[in-house]
């Protein structure tokens, strides 16, 4: 949010956790994503607890439905445009992806 904020873009946050994504919102993020589509999914402790592997999340329909299930995978933060989407990180992408829009 800051740096949308020092380059005058308007951004709105979605706290992913309260308004999760649905699956239609996930797969038009996915059309948009500048990204791998298996880097939306956070490969952390609750990745290994829950049993996942990278063979269940190797492809978008596969990401879609691990992400509507498990919510807090998802990986942050997801920077959406009209015409583009990216993970944040490192957070330079987030200034050269909003440049255009400042």
């Amino acid at each position: 949010m800051r740096i949308a904020e020092e380059l005058g873009v308007p951004a709105t946050i979605v706290v992913y956790l309260k308004t999760p994504p649905d699956a239609a919102t996930l797969a038009e993020i996915i059309a948009k994503l500048q990204d791998p589509v298996t880097d939306l999914v956070r490969r952390d402790a609750n990745f290994a607890k829950l049993g996942l592997t990278d063979a269940d999340v190797a492809t978008a329909d596969q990401v879609i439905a691990v992400l509507v299930k498990h919510k807090a995978l998802l990986q942050r933060p997801v920077v959406v445009t009209p015409t583009a989407a990216l993970i944040g990180r490192p957070k330079e992408r987030i200034s050269e992806l909003l440049r255009p829009y400042a």
